[in-house]
């Protein structure tokens, strides 16, 4: 079982830090840009959202979770109803990865 609480925790961290781009059109360009190396989708987003990202991510080769809702997605970053993350430090998506996967790093 996934500790969605620590996952949020990380995300909440990212956010402080600069780290993090919210919204489906911030997080499009920065995958364009590249510099997204993980992206949060909602269990609860739109399915023409979730279409769009995972043709994305599986293009660009970027690690996708879906695990957490809207509300618990919103709360970490401290931004109403959004229902994308992506997370842009290389530190933080592995931290995440690491949770996601029960203990393993992702390189």
């Amino acid at each position: 079982m996934v500790n969605n609480q620590k996952i949020s925790g990380l995300i909440g961290l990212a956010t402080k830090a600069g780290k993090i781009v919210a919204g489906t059109e911030a997080c499009l360009q920065e995958i364009e840009k590249k510099s997204i190396k993980l992206i949060i989708l909602a269990t609860d987003a739109a399915e023409r959202t979730k279409r769009i990202f995972r043709e994305k991510c599986k293009d660009s080769n970027i690690e996708i979770y879906e695990g957490l809702t809207i509300q618990e997605l919103s709360n970490s970053i401290g931004r109403a109803n959004k229902a994308i993350v992506g997370i842009k430090d290389k530190g933080f998506a592995q931290a995440i990865n690491k949770i996601i996967n029960g203990g393993e790093m992702i390189e």
